[in-house]
């Protein structure tokens, strides 16, 4: 998350979709600080009088850009020295490095680089560049030593492929099985009277074990409103009791609070929960910290939902480093292992055994919940761009999508339908795994009954359409907003109305309803936290049903219609929107997110913009990093 300086509530005076982007932004700027490890990583290995001299950049492109590493490779070879460098000195060389970096002096000093540039930068307060470098620092050397900076990969990079091969976030495609695509069959809608179920969704709680009442709200760092946050100026509230609008996670009064006052809402069948359980500290924070707040929450969301079977998803907060989640072939220290195994550990009476299992391997599952529903919790944060880790091998990490797909064959066999869960939504995803999760979607719309997603902490959709013409909405994943209040928002849950637990059930989303606190009333003098319903879908935007092409013709209304958009923006922020209006390049920057599960794809958005036009996709429709 950018450093903010302010001292008063200005912050929430911003521009709308400005303040909507920086809201998906991660605190502090996760990104911006691996990536300045990995910049310090190649200016460590040269004379400090590098560090000075200001050296033209060649950042490394984005995967999905046709820039050629052709045209970058002169320049660098020229900027080092490098022009007569041979293939055999170049693998010798760096073969070296790897193996001198890893020492622990030179991991030391490529930290001290990094603290520099993240100072320089004013991506963070010094201590927090501190803490953070000293975090990451261990995890981005192994990775960088075994991607950018393997023999293979930086000298194909530098001297072509006669000499190595770069494959950095290369494009792939997941197999298929040969079975036929069943015509499009879209679902009926369920008799009068069939039963429909309530399923409780929960993401992003976010416990801030550091809240503390009357901290300052608009402190330096990435995280306020906690112990070491300081206190604010006479002239301005300090933290509320109950939480705060402003760079805030909640104490753990407020989500208590939140699964007490769950009684109205119900009752559910059963809950889906995505994740996201630990605070924004992530420049301070250890393997304790984030058992501790698993086994917290974990013991709260039981405690207060009794028999109700609560299935989770694995979040890209829960791990630390921040983001940090190494595939399966990573062993050892690094490893997830002691993240998943004590996941399984606190979610066993959720879970079956051989749930449990694939959990522990990869941090993904499949269970039945009921008859003729196959619900599926993937780990997400094998397609995050922010997890440093891919860069050693980004292709279908731990193999999840064949195995997705292999489920859902399974699940079309057999008759039933399915539910996807999950933290990050696709959209916002690496660029193949995105494609392809897409091209799974298309494959199997018959057989995908919901898919539910968090991660933005707003409240939004994406929707899928056909591959060959990208006109026909054939699937919509759901976002659901926030317990949280991280940045500036209501706390809040989501209840899903689903087609119920009989036979022939469709199992697909029949509405939705959105709860928050009202954190102007709780906060208020003699105010008691009050969790009423925000809105209920269908109702409020005169839906005919919840089904991808009503959410489709909803945005080209919301387009045409300024203050059903309105009302939208409204929802979008739990009912706590900035002050600044959203003016026409928000409005079409929110609206093609809405149609965008596939990242980095501005085709999706043409029927927006006037006359067809393509989308400035570097303006408006590139996805940022995220929470």
């Amino acid at each position: 998350m950018p450093h903010h300086r302010a001292s008063s509530g200005q912050d929430h005076l911003r521009a709308g979709w400005e303040q909507r982007l920086e809201r998906s932004l991660p605190a502090p700027r996760v990104g911006l600080l691996w990536m300045g490890l990995g910049l310090a990583l190649v200016l460590a290995l040269f004379d400090s009088t590098v560090l000075w001299v200001p050296a033209r950049a060649y950042p490394l492109p984005s995967e999905g850009h046709s820039v050629k590493f052709s045209a970058i490779a002169p320049p660098l070879q020229s900027a080092f020295g490098w022009q007569n460098l041979t293939c055999p000195a170049c693998k010798v060389l760096f073969t070296a490095l790897n193996h001198g970096l890893k020492k622990e002096p030179n991991v030391a000093r490529v930290g001290s680089v990094a603290i520099k540039i993240c100072k320089m930068l004013n991506i963070a307060p010094l201590d927090v560049c501190q803490s953070a470098v000293h975090l990451f620092e261990d995890d981005v050397v192994e990775v960088w030593t075994r991607s950018v900076l393997s023999p293979s990969e930086a000298c194909g990079l530098l001297l072509g492929s006669s000499c190595g091969h770069w494959d950095i976030f290369s494009t792939w495609n997941i197999s298929l099985p040969s079975v036929p695509k069943p015509p499009p069959k879209p679902p009926s809608p369920p008799a009068p009277g069939a039963p429909v179920s309530r399923v409780l969704f929960l993401t992003d709680l976010h416990w801030d074990h550091e809240y503390l009442e009357g901290t300052d709200p608009y402190c330096a760092d990435p995280l306020c409103c906690r112990r070491g946050s300081g206190w604010p100026p006479n002239s301005q509230k300090g933290a509320g009791f109950w939480g705060e609008y402003s760079k805030c996670d909640l104490p753990l009064r407020t989500l208590e609070s939140l699964l007490k006052g769950l009684g109205p809402a119900g009752p559910f069948e059963m809950g889906y929960w995505t994740g996201d359980i630990p605070a924004h500290d992530v420049w301070q924070q250890s393997r304790q910290d984030q058992l501790r707040a698993l086994t917290t929450i974990t013991d709260l969301v039981r405690k207060f939902l009794g028999p109700v079977p609560v299935y989770p998803a694995v979040g890209n907060h829960e791990s630390t480093p921040v983001n940090g989640f190494p595939p399966p072939f990573i062993k050892g220290n690094q490893s997830s292992q002691w993240l998943y195994e004590a996941m399984a550990k606190a979610w066993e009476p959720w879970l079956p055994a051989d749930a449990l299992h694939t959990l522990r391997i990869g941090g993904f599952y499949a269970l039945t919940p009921r008859p003729g529903l196959r619900l599926i919790s993937l780990n997400m944060n094998f397609c995050s761009r922010e997890n440093f880790w891919l860069l050693i091998n980004s292709t279908d990490p731990a193999g999840q999508l064949q195995w997705l797909v292999e489920e859902l064959q399974a699940a079309e066999n057999r008759g039933d339908k399915v539910h996807i869960i999950g933290h990050i939504p696709p959209g916002h995803c690496l660029k193949s795994w995105s494609w392809n999760y897409y091209k799974i979607i298309a494959r199997y719309e018959n057989t995908l009954a919901g898919q539910f997603f968090g991660h933005t902490h707003v409240d939004e959709f994406e929707i899928f359409y056909d591959e060959e013409t990208l006109s026909r909405p054939l699937a919509v994943a759901f976002l659901a907003p926030s317990a949280t209040t991280f940045i500036n928002l209501n706390p809040g849950y989501r209840v899903y109305q689903i087609d119920g637990n009989y036979p022939g059930s469709s199992h697909v989303v029949l509405d939705h309803e959105t709860y928050i606190l009202n954190l102007t009333q709780a906060n208020a003098a003699g105010g008691t936290p009050s969790w009423k319903r925000l809105y209920r879908a269908r109702e409020t935007y005169g839906l005919p049903d919840a089904m991808p092409a009503s959410w489709h013709n909803l945005v080209y209304r919301m387009r045409d219609d300024e203050q059903l958009f309105q009302t939208f923006w409204f929802l979008y922020h739990k009912g706590h929107p900035p002050s600044e209006p959203c003016g026409t390049p928000c409005r079409l920057a929110t609206l093609c997110a809405q149609l965008s599960a596939r990242a980095d794809s501005p085709a999706l958005c043409r029927h927006l913009m006037p006359n067809g036009s393509l989308p400035d996709a570097n303006r408006l429709w590139s996805r940022p990093l995220l929470c």
